[in-house]
């Protein structure tokens, strides 16, 4: 893997539940949609009190870039061309962005088997 990297909100749930596989994806040169943080902070909340989504909120912030329509417009259009797999629309969103930005896509969602720029880890 080489660049920048896009993580998927499974890959960041993975680095916060210490999964060895994913823990060195933390130092790497790596960015997160806006899109992407808000559902890790949801899914945080269901099982973690609040200081642990604002640690996470902390770590990762600097990372996290916003999407405009373009990236949004392209996602449903991924979503709908590729409507028999589940993809979720934060995923789509983040796949996008990562394609229009020259990005590798970071996921362990088999979904994403044989797109372009993607590396899924098996968990």
């Amino acid at each position: 893997m080489t660049g920048k990297i896009c993580l998927d909100t499974h890959s960041l749930l993975e680095i916060a539940s210490g999964n060895p596989k994913f823990a060195g994806l933390i130092n790497s040169d790596f960015v997160v949609t806006d899109l992407t943080l808000s559902e890790f902070f949801s899914s945080l909340l269901k099982e973690h009190p609040e200081e642990t989504v604002q640690h996470w909120h902390d770590k990762l912030e600097k990372h996290s870039m916003p999407v405009d329509r373009r990236v949004l417009v392209n996602a449903q259009k991924f979503k709908h061309f590729h409507g028999k797999k589940k993809i979720s629309f934060s995923d789509a969103v983040a796949y996008t962005y990562s394609l229009l930005n020259n990005h590798s896509f970071i996921t362990s969602e088999k979904e994403f088997e044989g797109f372009a720029n993607v590396e899924i880890i098996k968990k």
